[in-house]
């Protein structure tokens, strides 16, 4: 992962061009709404950054912008940013009621203007942030999810999509590595194709291109192992639309977050099965899978809840980690923080799925005293981010 550089990018990415805009927006108004939608995408950026790295800059973070430049900021303990995130997107949702007008229709890409979808989106942000702590801090996880559940994402209507335009240069990154990139490499894993295979789920045809079927089925290359394009089916054309939808978190997302909530007690107004029947009601009408096809599906012995194999932690997040499809980064955390479904490890180096992504090159290289003291010195793929305690 190191040699490919994805750290690096992620990191750079992250700080560069999305918290370092957001900065600079924030600074450039004083309508309290859009500060408060600012907060709310910085918040969720800063969370996935430590969900893939654990202690970051945070506290120095971005201080080159502003009066007193650091250029070697310090990294923040993990857990202390968490408490802080939580802080911030509950101060943000309060904002969103204050005084100003927010951005108006055409320059809010993700609810068009509407404020009401944003309170949404903000208190899911606080069911996902608790939804992280389930083990390493139920306490707060409870509070934050009975607390917020109710007032959140409750449909597809209200998913926060990034909506892309058709032609350059807002285009879907998707597009552009797929299709502009005149690239021909990318298949999907076996890993994932297997698991769709054995269930026969329905989105099987929304997640990969029918016309690429080997010997009449889906075939997915070896996970972490080279294989040639043409020997294994692809991913579906939909994915290769320049303006297909980016989701930043949606229903099916918080349903499976409450069915695993339900599991361990809370009251979040429903069943465990419900919420686990939302969870892939949804995923599957997101795929323009139809009703009836749903519905066959969930009456299968291997999906119905009751009777699925595994513990009921493992069915929710089996069908929880299948609904992430295309959201890999979410994927990743469903196994982390679930301990399921159970992966393979990599088909060349026989390496275990990776807890973290070790920290770039480039800051080792410019900030390494205090990428030395990061995550207590330990900045190794399987040293575990501080909620991944299982």
């Amino acid at each position: 992962m190191q040699n490919r550089e994805i750290p690096d990018y992620m990191f750079s990415e992250f700080y560069r061009d999305v918290l370092g805009d957001l900065y600079n927006a924030k600074n450039q108004t004083t309508d309290a709404i859009k500060i408060a939608q600012i907060e709310l995408l910085s918040v969720y950026a800063y969370q996935m950054l430590v969900d893939a790295f654990g202690d970051v800059p945070y506290s120095e973070a971005l201080s080159a912008e502003g009066d007193s430049p650091s250029l070697a900021p310090k990294y923040d303990d993990a857990k202390a940013i968490y408490s802080n995130l939580i802080e911030r997107t509950k101060t943000a949702v309060s904002g969103l009621s204050g005084s100003g007008s927010g951005y108006t229709s055409s320059d809010d890409l993700i609810f068009s203007g509407s404020i009401p979808n944003w309170k949404k989106f903000g208190n899911s942000l606080l069911v996902k942030l608790g939804s992280r702590l389930f083990d390493q801090n139920p306490t707060v996880a409870k509070e934050l999810i009975e607390g917020y559940y109710a007032k959140g994402i409750a449909e597809n209507s209200d998913n926060a999509n990034i909506k892309f335009e058709g032609a350059p240069p807002n285009t879907n990154p998707l597009w552009e590595d797929l299709v502009q990139s005149g690239r021909q490499d990318f298949i999907p894993a076996d890993t994932f194709v297997d698991v769709i295979n054995v269930l026969g789920d329905p989105r099987a045809d929304k997640f990969f291109d029918p016309n690429s079927k080997v010997e009449d089925a889906y075939k997915g290359g070896p996970y972490g192992t080279s294989t040639p394009f043409n020997d294994n089916s692809h991913i579906s054309q939909t994915l290769y639309k320049p303006d297909f939808r980016g989701v930043l978190m949606n229903y099916a997302e918080m349903s499976f977050i409450l069915a695993e909530a339900a599991r361990r007690g809370y009251n979040v107004g429903g069943t465990v099965t419900e919420h686990y029947e939302n969870g892939i009601k949804s995923s599957m009408s997101e795929w323009g899978v139809t009703d009836t096809k749903a519905s066959t599906y969930l009456a299968k012995a291997d999906v119905a809840f009751a009777t699925a194999t595994g513990t009921d932690q493992e069915k929710i997040a089996k069908q929880f980690w299948i609904a992430m499809y295309n959201r890999g980064f979410e994927g990743w955390t469903v196994y982390r923080l679930f301990d399921a479904p159970e992966l393979k490890v990599s088909g060349t180096l026989k390496l275990p799925v990776p807890k973290r992504y070790t920290y770039p090159q480039s800051e080792q290289t410019i900030n390494g005293d205090n990428v030395k003291a990061a995550n207590g010195g330990n900045d190794k793929q399987q040293t575990s981010i501080f909620w991944d305690i299982n």
